[in-house]
């Protein structure tokens, strides 16, 4: 099966899909966007037509409420879109961090292209970070994201990676995640979403505050499963027994990873507390769920059914520390 990731780029350690163009740190934008696959634009043409008649090759129309994208370099058409449809540039999507990686303390970690050229995205330490007990560190991130299909609105996401297992987890305070959207319907002001973000940013104390009380919250075998069965089969928990068949898979290798066999589970931040159980999900949305190919649990792990899932356990993880 061909990669849905064309390329990408990363810095440090293999990323955990293990894919990508390896980088030395503190490269220049122009390097990343090479490296990354992210330095061709997308272009647009009018929708045309061919009206066939009796006898004759008929005539080319236009139909002007819509266009064609299209890749400047291979020409390879990418989506079919309305005319109001604001484009991002892939190089855009770097360009928004050149002052944050040159003037703020910001570090490009990985950026790549999903999908042909559809969906395209980078991501940055922000160098915020944190240690819950036994050490276990927390790491501050920026995952700006954007596509050209209408699949993702352009979206700012403050996110965090545990150390010890690459976890990824959006930030989310009191019920609701921390990220910047722009439909395609109105145009990326980069600085804009920066100051949007100022106060997204500043969430963070607020949100390592959240995780510390996970990792103190104790829990007991029947609130492990609970919880698990909530999150995994979106049901009301042990009462929804009949749903429980289609995910056993899913709730047996969670149920493992919370039990010492994921990475980290070990520690005194998450043996027996809630803290554990997020990160079994997260472990096992990033790391072990089914999917065709390493670049389909990327883009779920990001963008899709897996960042939903992780964002619902964190909902149920915070209820029940609450």
């Amino acid at each position: 099966m061909a990669h849905l990731i064309e390329k990408m780029a990363y810095v440090g350690a293999t990323p955990w899909h293990q894919l990508g163009n390896q980088l030395p740190p503190k490269q220049p934008i122009e390097v990343w966007a090479e490296k990354a696959g992210m330095d061709w634009r997308i272009c647009d043409t009018p929708v045309r037509y061919l009206t066939e008649q009796a006898g004759s090759l008929g005539s080319i129309m236009s139909f002007d409420d819509q266009k064609v994208l299209f890749r400047s370099d291979t020409k390879a058409a990418l989506s079919v879109v309305s005319n109001r449809y604001q484009v991002v540039q892939p190089q855009a999507v770097l360009e928004f961090y050149r002052d944050l990686t040159e003037i703020s303390g910001f570090a490009l970690e990985t950026a790549g292209v999903l999908k042909g050229g559809r969906k395209f995205w980078a991501l940055a330490r922000t160098g915020k970070e944190a240690a819950l007990k036994g050490n276990d560190v927390v790491k501050g991130y920026l995952l700006l994201a954007t596509s050209c299909d209408g699949s993702l609105a352009t979206t700012a996401t403050p996110t965090t990676i545990r150390v010890v297992c690459s976890n990824t987890l959006a930030m989310a305070v009191n019920g609701a995640t921390s990220a910047i959207k722009v439909p395609h319907s109105t145009s990326f002001d980069a600085q804009a979403v920066k100051k949007q973000l100022g106060i997204a940013v500043s969430s963070w104390d607020s949100f390592i505050y959240c995780m510390k009380t996970l990792s103190e919250r104790k829990v007991k075998s029947h609130e492990a499963m609970n919880f698990f069965l909530k999150v995994l089969c979106q049901g009301d928990g042990l009462a929804d027994q009949a749903v429980v068949l289609t995910n056993e898979r899913a709730l047996k290798k969670v149920q493992s990873l919370y039990d010492g066999q994921g990475r980290g589970s070990e520690l005194a931040s998450a043996s027996g507390t809630a803290w554990g159980l997020l990160n079994a999900v997260t472990e096992f949305v990033d790391h072990e769920k089914r999917a065709r190919s390493q670049d389909l649990r990327l883009e779920s792990a990001f963008f899709g059914p897996g960042a939903a899932l992780k964002q619902r356990a964190l909902q149920h993880a915070l209820q029940l520390a609450a």
